[in-house]
């Protein structure tokens, strides 16, 4: 049995009404991905910062997990010669 850790970092900065997140995956092999999220809050609602860093980091980590779909379908292909979009990810 093997434990791997796989860190994911999120940054968040909010710029008035605006919140952008990162988030780093940091592999143990010295890989990293990086997933963006952005989140805008409409003029007309209330101040609630967090729900902004909510959804802003909800989209990193979606935008993440898209672009980790997209490497293991092309490793998957580079080994087995098949287009991933005939294999069930």
């Amino acid at each position: 049995m093997t434990t791997k850790d796989w860190t994911i970092q999120v940054r968040l900065d909010e710029q008035g009404d605006d919140t952008f997140a990162d988030a780093i995956l940091s592999i143990e092999n010295k890989t990293e991905i990086r997933g963006h999220g952005h989140s805008k809050r409409n003029p007309s609602d209330e101040s609630a910062p967090q729900i902004g860093d909510e959804l802003a980091c909800a989209r990193a980590l979606s935008d993440l997990a898209h672009q980790m779909l997209a490497v293991a379908a092309s490793e998957i292909e580079a080994r087995t010669h098949v287009p991933a979009t005939s294999l069930e990810l």
